[in-house]
């Protein structure tokens, strides 16, 4: 079995040194698969510099490197690089999802085409050119509506509207967010869904020859209503009753079934109300940012490991988690320049919380959602029961306060 490693990331995501560091941990040398040659990490400089915006090259690319040296498994760490690291994997004969499983797991529009024809449970929804004439598009769109950009995450770009007036001004807000990513499908056209009322969860999981598996679900206390969907607590274990937890498990399974994923990472979002279990969201990758975090058990086999484990084949047990833990995502409270947080050494003593991290340093630009897609830093918190969790974030994160200066930029006329 060869010791290498292959991972595939944008140059900027904040899940290489997390895989970096449990694939050392694992005794494998890890190459990093990126637009690296201006990239200020290590790992990615010195790494395989591939044109992420031309698969077809990229590909190319890293099969030149296999020749020379083999890999054990091969990974894309964000939903940008999830097709082509399954490309890569098809050809090299190591254990992947087909690529046009994992196409849908990263474009909403044929995520929902998937699971539509699989009688998945999912909000009405349509494309919207935003190079066409918007009067004949808006016909008959059911308000409140949602929009969502086709390939972005992390809720950047979403925007709920209840008339016309305000999804016309979504979508203006939503053309720059878009202009520089993606094909020029993805930079032109948007989905538009039904706002689903209920309580949102998120699903994490994996896949393993087509079985589901859970690690566990997410309960999001805070109200998730818009007009933007900026995500902040997570608390585990649900409090939601068994049979809908099950419920949730189904409908996952069944969306991985729509979209022919088999292997690999799970990662859902839904809503919940008194009618079903609705699918918003599922991706075959991790969950985002050091939100992760929350799933280590301390027995040497974190989320990053247990992932590399089966994009190299390895039958995986779900861990066993004790106890509640959960994540605050620190909102960002206003747009500008950070100078400094204070109060986190206070924050960092309130009982039951483990670690407060603030990921962006003093000095750059804070962007709040919709245009951002960065939260400042993470609360984490563990005890006995979830309600002793979600109090222990709710009160560091009053103890902390952010210094912001308004950003001024010099525009043209």
């Amino acid at each position: 079995m060869p010791d290498r490693f292959l991972l595939i990331a944008q140059p900027n995501s904040y899940r290489i040194a997390p895989y970096i560091n449990a694939a050392k941990q694992m005794g494998l040398d890890v190459l990093i698969a990126s637009r690296g040659e201006h990239s200020l990490i290590t790992e990615v400089h010195e790494g395989l510099h591939v044109d992420l915006e031309n698969p077809d090259e990229a590909l190319s690319t890293i099969l030149e490197e296999a020749a020379r040296r083999p890999f054990a498994g091969v990974l894309g760490c964000d939903d940008s690089t999830v097709e082509l690291a399954a490309r890569v994997a098809s050809t090299l004969a190591l254990p992947h999802n087909k690529p046009t499983a994992a196409q849908a797991s990263r474009r909403k529009d044929i995520a929902r085409a998937h699971l539509l024809l699989a009688g998945c449970p999912i909000p009405g929804h349509c494309l919207l050119d935003l190079n066409l004439p918007m009067e004949k598009q808006l016909k008959g769109i059911p308000y409140p509506c949602v929009l969502k950009p086709l390939h972005l995450s992390a809720s950047r770009g979403v925007i709920r509207a209840n008339n016309e007036a305000e999804l016309i001004a979504a979508c203006e807000r939503i053309k720059p967010i878009i202009h520089e990513y993606g094909d020029e499908f993805e930079r032109s056209n948007i989905l538009i869904e039904s706002y689903i009322d209920g309580i949102e969860v998120a699903f994490e999981g994996f896949l393993q020859d087509g079985q589901l598996s859970t690690l566990t679900i997410f309960d999001k206390p805070d109200p998730l209503v818009g007009p933007y969907f900026e995500e902040t607590i997570y608390v585990t274990p649900s409090q939601l009753d068994e049979a809908t937890q099950q419920k949730i498990l189904l409908r996952v399974q069944q969306a991985c079934d729509a979209y022919e994923l088999t292997t690999g990472p799970v990662h859902a979002e839904l809503r919940i109300n008194k009618d079903d279990a609705w699918i918003l969201e599922i991706a075959s990758r991790t969950i985002g940012g050091d939100c992760g975090r929350t799933l280590d058990t301390g027995n040497n086999l974190n989320l990053e490991a247990l992932t590399i484990a089966l994009a190299m084949g390895a039958v995986v047990e779900p861990p066993r988690m004790d106890g509640a833990r959960g994540v605050m995502m620190i909102p960002i409270p206003k747009a500008g320049i950070l100078k400094r947080v204070e109060g986190l050494m206070q924050a960092r003593k309130i009982p039951y919380v483990e670690k407060v991290d603030i990921v962006i340093p003093d000095g750059h630009e804070l962007r709040p959602l919709p245009e951002g897609n960065q939260y400042p830093g993470y609360i984490f918190a563990r005890a006995d029961k979830p309600e002793t969790v979600l109090q222990a974030l709710r009160d560091a994160h009053q103890q902390l306060k952010f210094i912001i200066s308004p950003l001024w930029k010099i525009g043209a006329d």
